[in-house]
């Protein structure tokens, strides 16, 4: 009986250095990954200026390709609209000159 006593308290004592050893080795594990979250977070804020920058130089690239697009529509519409004010232009003189002579006749 003291033999199987003694064998039951070694297993037990066995069992909770083993237990203890796991809760430590979790310990080191989540701290080991609080260090790595900590170091990424870290790196991450870093680059935030970067990455900052980077979107800005886009926004204004897109700005700048909005304004020329609009430039080119506006000039394509003011040669439009020239092009139909010159072809109207006889039209217009005609009309002009018939509404000032005309009460006269």
């Amino acid at each position: 009986m003291d033999d199987t006593l003694k064998r039951l308290l070694d297993a037990e004592m066995r069992a909770e250095r083993l237990a203890k050893q796991a809760e430590e080795e979790q310990d080191s594990t989540i701290q080991h990954a609080m260090d790595d979250a900590k170091v990424e977070n870290d790196r991450f804020t870093a680059r935030i200026p970067d990455l900052h920058r980077a979107f800005i130089a886009k926004a204004e690239e897109r700005a700048e390709q909005n304004i020329a697009e609009l430039r080119r529509r506006y000039d394509e519409r003011h040669i439009q609209l020239r092009d139909q004010a010159e072809q109207r232009e006889d039209e217009a003189l005609e009309a002009a000159f018939q509404i000032l002579i005309g009460p006269e006749r």
